[in-house]
């Protein structure tokens, strides 16, 4: 049996730059990896996939975005066993941290090495691109600048070590959803934009952006409320991550993000989780 890691991610910038003839968008987007993980289990055993989720927080069918990525490299792998996993789910399901496409790229990374698949990081990448936009950058496996619907990256260097907290409400909210309330025109014209520099500390803080926050904060305006309260607390900057509804507050280190984390709790306003860059 292997056992993984899967970690979530943040937005620290979201630009949505337009909508695309096949209906995906065109964004720009800084996605940072974080030190909140769900744990999966892989072992090779009997035929077929099975996917176990202990509390039942995802489907255990075909309809889980882990079970097409085991599906994915099987079809092209010379080993004939079956495999099962376990995920052990602590990200938020829908919220705006990535943990499905997560589930999916360290299933395509964890089979392509105990299968003997042999599939190259890009290869892996070009598969994960079919499962989910963000599937890509969890392979890709580092900070990240993010162009086309994701899936075009390139590393971002340099940016500081960063102490996050999280406020999840509680609601799941549907990335689809919010991308369709999004009012955006057709255009081929190129577009130009100029991305912030995140190379400290109050730099990330003061270029922390999401153009789908107002689209979720119109539908959801305790998002608006959990913001603020972050703010209170210390947070030199907060923002939502992807289409929400989990919020982040980025703090200046670890003792000002515990002390923020005790504060949250006790307002009982959504799970907290603290965590940092990785």
């Amino acid at each position: 049996m292997i056992v993984r890691q899967s970690p979530a991610k943040v937005n620290l910038f979201l630009k949505v730059l337009r909508k695309r003839n096949d209906g995906y968008h065109d964004i720009l987007s800084i996605m940072q990896r974080i030190s909140l993980y769900d744990e999966m289990k892989f072992d090779l055993k009997g035929t077929g996939i099975r996917i176990i989720c202990p509390g039942g927080a995802v489907p255990e069918d075909k309809n889980n975005i882990a079970y097409k990525a085991a599906e994915a490299i099987l079809s092209g792998a010379s080993c004939h066993s079956g495999v099962e996993i376990t995920i052990d789910k602590k990200i938020p399901v829908a919220a705006g941290l990535g943990g499905g496409s997560s589930n999916a790229a360290t299933t395509l990374l964890t089979l392509n090495e105990i299968t003997g698949a042999k599939y190259s990081k890009s290869e892996l990448m070009k598969i994960g691109a079919k499962l989910g936009a963000d599937v890509p950058f969890f392979i890709f496996g580092k900070t990240a600048l993010a162009s086309g619907i994701g899936d075009r990256l390139e590393p971002v260097k340099d940016i500081p070590k960063l102490w996050f907290i999280l406020v999840n409400p509680g609601f799941e909210i549907y990335t689809r959803d919010i991308y369709e309330n999004l009012k955006l025109g057709l255009t081929k014209e190129p577009i130009k934009y100029r991305m912030p520099r995140f190379a400290t500390m109050s730099h990330v803080a003061e270029g922390l952006y999401n153009d789908l926050e107002g689209v979720s904060f119109r539908f959801y305006p305790v998002l608006s409320d959990i913001k603020k309260l972050l703010t209170a607390n210390g947070a030199l900057g907060s923002l939502m991550s992807g289409s929400g509804p989990t919020v982040f507050g980025l703090f200046k280190n670890e003792v000002e993000a515990r002390k923020a984390e005790q504060n949250l709790k006790e307002a009982q306003i959504g799970s907290v989780f603290r965590a940092y860059s990785i």
